[in-house]
């Protein structure tokens, strides 16, 4: 076979990239597809029956808003239950701190902690749901499921972030149309989902969790101007505090309780005005309390877990008989019944099922109006999106005149069984109908069609839901089909060249055999990790558990190099008479116990937090430190923080050099590790984080000092410092401080530049030290020293003279060393475990800026 030219070389490798760059676009296309919607927004055709061959939109936007109103009341045939609206949204509020679980009450301190919200649940004043929310359960994409009923995909995550105008037909809009005047305090997100719709408006931050104080004073102090007006029908409340207590310090922090009692006073004085006012010019107000997503533990969201997707749906105003703590509803179940308790169009890509109990205070025919007006909604959207529908043109089509359809042709397929229960409902409510009152004074009849209709409208919304986060597989599998062949050509490459690299481009066939051979077992291991890493990838569980996999390569790849570290010594006969031996085999013993030292940290990092999805309610360090008591952890920062430090300083002053700029290198980087010992004496509560002025000023000081040290390091070192190396190293075998970082030194030949690629390699991990002891959590300092420490064993494993390893080799070690502490941190394949918090470390409100905060962010999240 011919060698590989220069050309033939770039040319494949071109080629496998080109591939590999399709196929992961052609997989991320499906991935994350773009969810099928109709455009327009629903107008009066909404409450007539869905034209034959017509999926249009003939809605009266061009009518005034006046005569629309008018308009929908004819046609709706239901009378509006209210005039006004308060849509009070909590957020990160979990159902279960409300209504309890399981259909059991909450618990004792949950319900001391509002007891007004309480009573009114205990005295059938109130109606409480369950609305269980669909991932991802961040609040952007929660907030357009509410006002839309429709379901996002995970590509809001990111829009979460840079929140657009919503263009889809929603809540809202409708009411904007038809005059309504609106009012919003809180959350800006509602701003930029809705730009010019709201009369007045006061915004806050959203990401800015360090606050839970002024960013609900600021929302509550405009609460008894507002509640004293009549010049508006909706009003938005968004109230931020308790979703920031969470991200701060957990759904069991000592700050819950307090922010649930704030929390209930609003709802009180909210309703004792709503209340006194009932009687005067303003009419019905309907309060409802809603939460956009629950929480995990540890305060965070935006997976699926139950404790995530457990959000409130609680209606003030609404008469409650039979009160039950287990009801549950879908998040989208919301739109379509407030589009119907206000005579609006239910929106256009609406998926979810009105809530029959919120209609109980209609008469028959109307609670029956409603559900047909829900089930003309869901048909025109299974018209859109099921090309297959047999009653895609009803009432045209022949379909229309089986009255009750042969139960063999309704199992069929999913669209025939979908018209099949269509069918039937419209059957016995025209039924109901042509044999006039009489027959809804009947409760069997009225009974027997709502639950037909309730039947199909539950069977529509689970396959549009369905639909809508569903992927194509086809495009799935030719992404990965084609990343396949990209690798199998790199992976060609690759051997061609390593068998060029053993060979010498000469050497036969059978030759090679052998040269494979040589290969040590750690770096075959390496090899098969890629495999190990590909294979698992197919499995979801896989993915959620993907620390396991980690845990896993990182124990066995070092115990491979104990293993072969071991087979060095020279045997006990060969010591006794070879002194030399005895020296060497003291740096065997040295390496050894360096991978011991790797090996017993990483078990403590592995047992630090119960990482994953699944196992996370199992004990591990970090909870049994929590339980322990706050002073413990704030001990170990302490003590954590000043070795991490420690290590560090030393690193930097074991080089002597007398340079101006190298000094100023060494003062910036001691002082600003002094400041963040300062911090985390004076300001750095395990409790709460502090919104103390000094405490940002001097976070900003000691930002200002590692940037400018860190940058100025690396961009100025390598031209202006010559350094001078110790003339002397020590020659026996003990690993004094000054040793220690020599012998890491003694890897690099050329003496300038080996200096100064170790002094700037130890700034960078000393800066990127000191900024997690920062954002992280008080708890995570320790595994933060101990990444350290793995860091440093390892350098020092491969720097020893003795056994040489391949540069591929360390790096690969290293990185392991990397994805393995990114789990030991507490972080995970999910949303939830994002920290938030940690990146408003010296932020303040006045200069809060979103890039800021990114940045902030992502080197929290990637630390390791």
């Amino acid at each position: 076979m011919r060698p590989l030219t220069c050309t033939k070389l770039a040319l494949i490798t071109l080629t496998g990239v080109i591939i590999q760059i399709i196929g992961l676009s052609l997989f991320v296309f499906g991935f994350f597809p773009i969810k099928p919607a109709l455009s327009g927004t629903s107008g009066s055709e909404s409450f007539r029956l869905p034209i034959c061959n017509s999926v249009g939109n003939q809605s009266d936007t061009i009518l005034p808003s006046d005569p629309l109103r008018s308009l929908y009341k004819e046609l709706s045939g239901i009378p509006s239950s209210f005039d006004r609206l308060i849509l009070m949204v909590i957020d990160g509020l979990p159902a279960e701190f409300v209504l309890g679980k399981n259909g059991k009450p909450p618990s004792k301190q949950y319900l001391e902690a509002m007891p007004y919200t309480q009573s009114l649940l205990a005295s059938g004043l109130a109606v409480g749901y369950h609305a269980k929310a669909a991932p991802p359960t961040v609040t952007m994409p929660r907030l357009k499921a509410m006002v839309s009923g429709a379901i996002g995909g995970f590509l809001d995550v990111a829009f979460n972030f840079n929140t657009q105008a919503m263009l889809d037909d929603n809540l809202l809009g409708q009411f904007f149309r038809i005059g309504w005047e609106m009012v919003m305090l809180g959350d800006e997100t509602w701003l930029k989902l809705f730009p010019g719709v709201f009369k007045r408006h006061d915004g806050v931050s959203s990401f800015y969790v360090k606050d839970t104080v002024q960013v609900d004073q600021n929302v509550s102090r405009h609460l008894g101007d507002e509640l004293s007006r009549d010049d508006w029908n909706l009003m938005i409340l968004h109230y931020l505090g308790l979703d920031h207590v969470g991200h701060i310090s957990g759904r069991s922090s000592v700050l819950m309780a307090p922010k649930l009692k704030e929390m209930d006073e609003v709802v009180k004085l909210i309703h004792s005005s709503t209340t006194q006012s009932q009687g005067n010019a303003r009419g019905r107000t309907l309060l409802m309390v809603v939460s956009d997503h629950g929480m995990t533990e540890n305060g965070n969201h935006g997976g699926s877990s139950y404790e995530e997707t457990d959000s409130l749906a609680l209606f003030i105003g609404l008469r409650n008989h039979v009160f039950d703590y287990a009801s549950v509803i879908q998040q989208v179940d919301i739109a379509p019944t407030l589009a119907l308790l206000f005579g609006v169009p239910i929106p256009k890509n609406n998926v979810g099922v009105l809530i029959t109990e919120a209609f109980d205070s209609l008469k028959e025919d109307q609670r029956l109006r409603a559900l047909e007006l829900n089930s003309w909604q869901l048909l025109r959207l299974l018209q859109a999106q099921l090309s297959g529908l047999p009653c895609r043109n009803f009432p045209c089509d022949a379909f229309s005149n089986h009255q009750s359809s042969d139960p063999s042709e309704c199992n069929h397929s999913t669209a025939n069984m979908l018209c099949c229960l269509y069918m039937e409902a419209e059957a016995l409510y025209n039924s109901l109908k042509s044999k006039g009152g009489s027959e809804f004074a009947s409760n069997k009849g009225y009974s027997r069609t709502a639950a037909a209709y309730y039947k199909f409208l539950k069977s529509a919304s689970e396959w549009l839901s369905r639909r809508s986060t569903d992927k194509p597989v086809k495009l799935l599998a030719v992404g990965l089909a084609t990343m396949f062949i990209s690798c199998v050509i790199l992976s060609s490459l690759l051997f061609c060249w390593v068998r060029e690299i053993y060979l010498g481009g000469k050497q036969q066939h059978s030759n090679l055999n052998d040269s494979m051979n040589g290969w040590s077992l750690d770096e075959t291991f390496i090899l098969g990790v890629i495999l190990i890493l590909v294979t698992s990838m197919g499995s979801s569980s896989m993915v959620e558990e993907e620390h396991y996999i980690w845990y896993f390569v990182v124990s066995t790849f070092y115990l491979l190099l104990l293993r072969k570290t071991a087979q060095s010594l020279a045997p006990v006969g060969v010591q006794s008479s070879l002194g030399m031996h005895k020296g060497q085999n003291g740096k065997v013993y040295s390496r050894m116990c360096l991978i011991f030292l790797l090996l017993i940290s990483g078990r403590i990092l592995r047992g630090w937090h119960q990482g994953g999805v699944n196992w996370t309610s199992l004990p591990d360090i970090s909870k049994w430190l929590e339980l322990a008591g706050s002073h413990y952890v704030q001990l170990l920062q302490l003590i954590s923080a000043f070795l991490v430090i420690s290590i560090g300083v030393c690193a930097l002053f074991s080089i002597e050099s007398k340079g101006k700029f190298f000094q100023m290198v060494r003062l910036s980087f001691l002082m600003s590790a002094l400041l963040v010992l300062l911090h985390i004496i004076r300001y750095q509560d395990y409790t709460f984080s502090s919104t103390n002025y000094g405490a940002t000023l001097l976070a900003q000081i000691i930002y200002e000092i590692l940037g400018a040290a860190t940058i100025g390091t690396v961009l100025a070192l390598p031209w202006l410092i010559p350094f001078s190396t110790f003339k002397i190293c020590p020659t026996d075998n003990t690993l004094s401080p000054t040793s220690f970082f020599l012998s890491i030194q003694e890897k690099f030949p050329l003496v300038e530049l080996r200096d100064s690629l170790y002094v700037i390699g130890w700034s960078y991990i000393l800066c990127w030290c000191l900024l997690q002891l920062l954002l992280q959590q008080p708890i995570n300092s320790t595994p933060i020293l101990l990444l350290l420490v793995q860091i440093l064993a390892s350098l020092l494993y491969f720097a020893s003279n003795g056994t040489h390893h391949k540069e591929w080799i360390e790096i690969a070690a290293l990185y392991y060393l990397g994805m393995a502490g990114h789990f030991a941190l507490g972080n995970s394949n999910t949303l939830a475990t994002i920290d938030v918090a940690g990146a408003f470390i010296s932020l303040n409100i006045a200069v809060w800026r979103s890039n800021v905060y990114y940045h902030l962010c992502v080197t929290h999240v990637y630390s390791s």
